[in-house]
């Protein structure tokens, strides 16, 4: 698996929440005029879920955030916040106000790094989001990868599509791509500090990865985490390889991913759409399953339940 040796997926993940830290910080000093923003995490039950709110206020002249951690009046049932994550909450620094049904914080526009920094901690460690991908941001698509639009099979080729471009260096590799996700997803996608485009789809992610000699894209997802019993992984895995035309599955440490590799010397736009829409299907489609089979967990998961 000489692809992902150096990939760490939780050092990934950190720098994806620090990244994300520093955008909304962006955002919210430029809030005013009673500005509302609110940041929804994704639930795996299609309910009403956890979120987080920002309001602008003015308090004596001085511009303030008031932030709103949603309490369980505000959520459906099977969404209900545990005694534990309202004591956690409370452990933060959010409050409860009489009269109020939310969590309640709040602090001077000025300091909206120390609220993001809040905000990563609440949507991360006590309302479990694995990734900021993950969320759903109302009015903030500027920061947060959105909802992967599908990608329908046989469709008509646009010209632009099938135009072959031999990339020039790594670099230039990397700008094509992130072009195309653009295109494909209506917004920028994020990259980690490595490089690594990060998507949304579905349940799980995928990852895209330029190599260094600009010849290869590698589309990789991490599908199911500590995963119990390699030898059994490895007989399951094997089983499934047999069958498979498009991708690769491998155990790397306690993880299973799928992945792709997809020649791109020269470069074609509709080769990487196929690619990211055939691992997108396969990756949301077999994660539950797979974590079912080898006794592991998905993305949305929570590891200590």
């Amino acid at each position: 698996m000489h692809e992902l040796s150096d990939f760490d997926f939780d050092k990934a993940t950190a720098d994806a929440w620090e990244q994300f830290a520093k955008r909304l910080a962006e955002v919210l000093s430029v809030i005013d005029d009673g500005g509302v923003l609110t940041i929804g995490t994704l639930s795996a039950k299609e309910s009403a879920s956890p979120y987080v709110r920002f309001v602008h206020e003015i308090d004596a002249g001085v511009d303030q955030l008031r932030a709103e951690a949603s309490g369980n009046a505000n959520l459906d049932r099977t969404e209900q916040l545990t005694a534990q994550q309202e004591e956690a909450l409370t452990r933060l620094g959010w409050r409860r106000v009489d009269g109020e049904q939310n969590f309640i914080h709040y602090d001077r526009q000025a300091d909206c790094s120390a609220l993001a920094s809040l905000t990563v901690t609440t949507l991360r460690d006590v309302f479990g989001v694995p990734h900021p991908v993950f969320l759903q941001p109302d009015d903030l698509a500027e920061i947060l990868q959105p909802t992967p639009a599908d990608v329908v099979a046989g469709q008509p080729l646009a010209d632009h599509d099938v135009i072959a471009t031999m990339p020039r260096d790594r670099a230039h590799l990397d700008e094509m791509v992130t072009t195309e996700i653009t295109h494909m997803f209506g917004h920028d996608p994020l990259r980690d500090t490595d490089g690594d485009i990060a998507i949304r789809v579905g349940s799980t992610m995928v990852f895209i990865r330029s190599t260094t000699d600009a010849s290869e894209l590698v589309l990789y997802s991490a599908l199911v985490h500590d995963v119990e019993g390699r030898s059994r992984a490895m007989e399951v895995l094997n089983d499934l390889n047999t069958d498979s035309r498009y991708g690769r599955f491998a155990l790397h440490r306690d993880r299973v991913y799928l992945t792709m590799s997809l020649l791109v010397r020269p470069f074609v736009p509709a080769h990487l759409h196929a690619a990211v829409r055939i691992i997108s299907q396969i990756a949301d489609g077999i994660d539950d399953e797979l974590a079912a089979k080898l006794r592991g967990r998905t993305m949305f998961d929570n590891p200590e339940a």
